[in-house]
């Protein structure tokens, strides 16, 4: 089962390791209510309605930290919301990938997002939902959660069928 949630989730989530070519070279533009930038630390908090924009990348969060590594690159990202979103996309042709979540962990060296509490991940009519999802995007491996508790949400798919058209 296991492996079956993993190769259905790919088809959904396989966007979310690339993004349009030019996306990476364009400018980051973060508008929030607060911000708190420490030099010391490499962290940046920025709070109430977080919008992260860099090319077809859209994070928003009401909370969003962004911490950097030893040589001043973003290394991390953690955004906090109700719900906290992200869409991309990863060809023009393509479809916007969204994701949704109570807190998405984005590790960009190790290319590993973690959506908790109520993650969803759509790309046009599919669906994909659960607890929480892991992805692996250099190992597009993606590992999907339902609640531990009795009766609690459990991981589900919705695929569209695809025309032979």
């Amino acid at each position: 089962m296991s492996k079956l949630i993993g190769l259905l989730g790919m088809a959904i989530l396989s966007s979310l390791a690339f993004a349009l070519p030019e996306d990476r070279n364009q400018p980051i533009h973060v508008s929030a209510d607060q911000a708190s930038l420490n030099e010391a630390t490499g962290v940046s908090v920025y709070s109430g309605n977080v919008e992260i924009k860099q090319g077809s990348m859209i994070l928003k969060g009401s909370r969003v930290e962004l911490h950097r590594d030893n040589q001043g690159s973003i290394a991390r990202v953690v955004s906090t919301g109700n719900p906290a979103e992200f869409q991309q996309q990863s060809v023009a042709s393509q479809p916007v990938t969204r994701a949704y979540g109570n807190q998405m962990d984005y590790r960009i060296p190790t290319q590993l997002i973690t959506i908790t509490g109520n993650a969803q991940v759509q790309q046009a009519n599919d669906r994909f939902t659960g607890q929480r999802i892991v992805y692996n995007m250099d190992q597009s491996i993606v590992d999907a959660f339902g609640s531990e508790q009795p009766g609690g949400q459990r991981v589900e798919m919705i695929i569209q069928p695809r025309s032979n058209n």
